[in-house]
């Protein structure tokens, strides 16, 4: 998954009353999703908002970790965590990866609504395999605003459950899908 980025990002999202907004940025969100990059092989974990005081909160967290005691606490956290980088916007995000990369990165939305041009879980592995670099986008609150989902190149299929309940945790669903993706 070399070429494989993620990013949580926390604007444009929707609230519970479909407006747009930017959402908080949680400890929780930043040492589990870091984790299952890690694991899956994903080359860097961004974490995306366009608050400055959010942006300085999650440098704060990473620090504690990565230079702090956190890091010598526990040392399987700080290589996880040695994956995220904190960016202000989508562009800030894309920029980042060609630069690491060298190409302009495709960017595949997820969502639990779904929509009529989603790709699937196997269309992704194979996309993994070429040169281009995937942005596996997340979001946050209540998810993306349809202008974001428009503009991203691909949606990717939502995760079904058992019933008609959709509604996992951010972190549950980067798990799922990062281990749908992992082609062993």
């Amino acid at each position: 998954m070399g070429r494989l980025y993620v990013s949580l990002m926390h604007y444009p999202v929707r609230n519970k009353n479909g407006e747009t907004v930017a959402s908080a940025i949680t400890n929780l969100d930043l040492h589990d999703i870091a984790r299952v990059c890690r694991s899956y092989g994903v080359a860097r974990y961004f974490v995306v908002t366009p608050l400055a005081d959010q942006r300085k909160l999650a440098r704060r967290i990473l620090q504690h970790w990565l230079a702090g005691a956190g890091g010598d606490y526990n040392p399987q956290r700080k290589e996880a965590l040695a994956l995220v980088r904190v960016t202000a916007d989508l562009k800030e995000t894309c920029a980042a990866i060609q630069s690491a990369s060298g190409q302009k990165p495709r960017i595949i939305a997820t969502s639990s609504r779904g929509g009529p041009d989603t790709i699937d879980f196997a269309a992704l592995r194979a996309m993994q395999k070429e040169e281009r670099p995937c942005l596996l986008a997340f979001g946050t609150a209540w998810g993306f605003t349809d202008d974001f989902l428009d503009e991203a190149d691909h949606l990717l299929e939502p995760i079904r459950g058992a019933g008609e309940y959709n509604h996992l945790s951010v972190r549950s669903a980067a798990s799922i899908i990062l281990d749908r993706l992992h082609d062993p």
